[in-house]
């Protein structure tokens, strides 16, 4: 009756996009998540020693920029931040370093340990004692907002020691995740 003289009834035909258009939207749909991953999660390269031994040379690390959109940085933290050296901020240069000092502390170097708010500060990460050159006697009024920064090959380190704290506005995200080398793979403890 209805359709062909067999008894079906027709089928209506399906409109599928051509090959051409499907590669592309899919090229597309990966740059588009790629592009947004990296935003949200960029990837950092370790270049030099001032975080011996927690990482070396060339690991590779995954920083979290959301990790603070509801929380703050904590001591013991390790972040990327932006560069406060002038010559260092125009080349796009970022450091890494752990969070030593939080707002509000008072960091003070005193017999080469460091104290925090008069405590001494109990640091199981440190490569080495602090040599004497290294780790004069002074003391930081940390303000808010800001954080003072600390590598842990605490001898061989550009850290807040030579330019201050660290204003939040300056730093880029929290390290979650070392990819390499390979048998180094592992979720970053904070």
């Amino acid at each position: 009756m209805f359709g062909s003289h067999t008894g079906e009834l027709a089928r209506p035909r399906l409109k599928t996009p051509g090959l051409l258009y499907e590669i592309v939207s899919t090229v597309v749909f990966i740059v588009a998540v790629t592009v947004l991953f990296d935003l949200a999660i960029p990837r950092s390269l370790v270049d030099g020693h001032s975080m011996e031994p927690t990482f070396f040379g060339d690991d590779r690390l995954v920083v979290s920029r959301v990790h603070y959109l509801l929380g703050q940085p904590q001591r013991g933290d390790i972040l990327v931040f932006n560069s406060l050296r002038e010559s260092e901020l125009q080349r796009g240069v970022m450091l890494i370093k752990r969070v030593i000092g939080e707002p509000g502390d008072t960091v003070e170097f005193r017999d080469q340990k460091v104290h925090i708010n008069g405590k001494p500060l109990d640091e199981l990460y440190i490569k080495q004692e602090i040599c004497r050159r290294r780790c004069q006697d002074q003391t930081w009024e940390l303000a808010e907002n800001e954080y003072f920064m600390m590598g842990d090959n605490r001898n061989n380190s550009n850290d807040s020691r030579s330019f201050g704290p660290v204003p939040l506005s300056s730093i880029v995200g929290r390290v979650i995740f070392r990819y390499f080398p390979l048998d180094a793979i592992g979720v970053i403890p904070s």
